[in-house]
């Protein structure tokens, strides 16, 4: 490989003067960083950054670590941090829900000094790993996941608010038996979102019936349409008439999906059993990732700002590295929003934004 002697010699200047040019500069004439360059071109001269960073004893690069890299919510997410990145570059790491590699991965992310960590935990912690490397001075910020404590930066989303939203769009349509698919309930997003719908489903006289998932995938949900059909629809679903909301005993009329993969394994299942969408069963997600709106029969979902997420996290982990001393610590909380299509409505209908509950 072509090193810096090479590319001085061939400039007609110092190595000191090269690296000027590639460090700072401002501190070299226009004339001489031009020759400099052109001589890096020709050469086909590539800095070593690794190098570079490893006499400096800290690196340029950001760490992300999310649950699943399948699930488009996460891509979106990374999106958003990459495009607030901008020269910095960043890693993202896949968890799989799996405790130890999370604890590998941020092992090995501190031996590479990584400037700072973004992280959808699993569980609810403590993090005590996370705890050393604050303490470290590696700083953290926790996404889509809130703080336990003011110790440290974290955006997530109104979880409870989003299921409430997703109840009362079922119940608001008639719906009073309503199934609620997802898991593992160690995460909080899937509790939150389980415990609003229930909240809202309660208040309103209905029943909530809570199937549970070891994941938030396309396959859970097609595993989770099949016990619905064998222990609540019956084997006389296809022959049965359209249906109607009601509140007398009988099979569910409505499902409500922790995440849109799951609610994509539904619609499949249940379509291919020839189970009317939504007349005879209404289907609502969460997340509302591309593929809701593309599916065969668009889907109902609960809407996260899935890059503002990834934006958010990473300008607040900026602002902690290279402001230290002046940076505070923040909790940002979003909030989601109701998107209603055929899944449930039977034709498009607009946008809705929750209301928060008021304060008593």
């Amino acid at each position: 490989m072509t090193s810096i002697k090479k590319v001085a010699a061939a400039a007609g200047v110092s190595v000191g003067t090269v690296s000027n040019v590639l460090n700072r500069p401002d501190r070299v004439s226009i004339s001489t960083r031009e020759r400099v360059r052109a001589a890096i071109d020709d050469l086909g001269f590539v800095r070593n950054e690794s190098a570079r960073q490893l006499r400096a004893g800290q690196s340029n690069t950001l760490a992300l670590i999310v649950l699943d890299t399948a699930n488009p919510f996460f891509t979106d997410v990374a999106r958003g941090a990459e495009a607030e990145a901008e020269d910095q570059l960043v890693f993202v790491c896949n968890s799989h829900d799996d405790v130890a590699r999370e604890r590998r991965y941020l092992r090995m992310l501190e031996e590479q000094r990584v400037q700072g960590i973004l992280i959808t935990p699993i569980g609810d912690g403590p993090h005590e790993q996370l705890d050393r490397l604050v303490a470290r001075g590696t700083p953290v910020v926790l996404v889509d996941h809130r703080a336990d404590n003011g110790g440290q930066c974290s955006v997530a989303v109104n979880d409870v608010l989003g299921g409430r939203l997703a109840a009362e769009h079922l119940i608001s349509l008639g719906h009073r038996r309503i199934v609620f698919i997802g898991g593992p309930f160690t995460l909080r997003q899937v509790r939150d979102r389980q415990a609003g719908a229930a909240a809202a489903i309660a208040a309103a006289g209905g029943e909530l019936t809570v199937l549970r998932t070891p994941s938030m995938t396309v396959e859970q949900g097609r595993v989770a349409s099949l016990r619905i059909i064998e222990q609540f629809l019956g084997e006389q679903h296809q022959d049965a008439p359209d249906q109607e909301p009601t509140a007398e005993p009988g099979p569910p009329t409505a499902v409500f999906c922790a995440n849109d993969l799951i609610s994509l394994g539904v619609l499949q299942t249940m379509t291919a059993h020839d189970i009317a969408i939504p007349k005879k069963l209404a289907i609502i997600g969460y997340d509302d990732i591309g593929y809701a709106a593309s599916a065969a029969i668009p889907l109902s979902s609960i809407r996260q700002p899935r890059e503002q997420l990834g934006r958010a996290a990473t300008r607040m982990l900026l602002e902690e590295i290279h402001e230290p001393d002046a940076h505070q610590h923040r909790q940002v909380v979003f909030e989601p929003e109701l998107v209603v299509r055929e899944s449930t409505a039977g034709r498009p209908a607009p946008s809705r934004t929750a209301v928060p509950p008021k304060s008593r």
